[in-house]
């Protein structure tokens, strides 16, 4: 099964069209009226729904705060410049990646070089 993905935030909403025309489903914070909420809510929307967080939020790389095993998958985006490029540069990246790996229960850091994946 295709991962489900919701976009936090902080990402342009390019990064959501092309996640849409890869064919995953994807939803935002902002759609959802969650912007401006604290990082639990956002991640127990995740959970709910069974969805991927993608963020730029380094806060939620901290797995003792948000262990792996407790959700279904954050996807911590590192791009070099904050631009669109880079960001969708990032995803374009981790989306190849699911033809081996899954996200659920890990946390991904997404950087340009290299992608570091925590269980």
């Amino acid at each position: 099964m295709k991962p489900r993905f919701k976009l936090d935030e902080n990402l342009p909403s390019w990064a959501g069209e092309l996640l849409r025309d890869e064919n995953y489903d994807v939803e935002t914070v902002l759609s959802e009226q969650l912007g401006g909420a604290v990082d639990s809510v956002i991640l127990d929307a995740c959970r709910a729904e069974m969805r991927v967080l993608v963020t730029l939020d380094l806060d939620f790389a901290d797995i003792r705060a948000y262990p792996p095993k407790n959700h279904h998958g954050i996807w911590v985006l590192r791009p070099d410049q904050q631009s669109l490029h880079s960001i969708l540069g990032l995803l374009r990246g981790a989306t190849k990646l699911l033809a081996t790996e899954v996200p659920d229960a890990r946390l991904w850091i997404v950087e340009s070089q290299r992608i570091r994946i925590r269980e």
